[in-house]
């Protein structure tokens, strides 16, 4: 079963939203300065959502590790 584009791009808005979070937090603990840590997180923000994208669409393409659904013939 392929997934649709648009399920890519749910899951690729709500995994990067996590990871930005956590991107930010360490930003903060290392730098100790906030508006250094947000800086961060929103490019990290955008480039990753783009590479996440593409690189879900391009999993999607490859049969490894699925299992073929069977096929019902009424």
């Amino acid at each position: 079963m392929n997934e649709k584009p648009y399920r890519s791009i749910v899951k690729t808005i709500s995994w990067r939203a996590i990871g930005t979070i956590d991107t930010i937090v360490i930003s903060y603990l290392v730098t100790g300065n906030f508006a250094m840590a947000a800086s961060i997180g929103s490019i990290e923000l955008v480039t990753k959502m783009v590479l996440f994208y593409f690189h879900e669409r391009a999993w999607n393409k490859i049969s490894f590790g699925r299992e073929k659904q069977p096929e019902y013939q009424i």
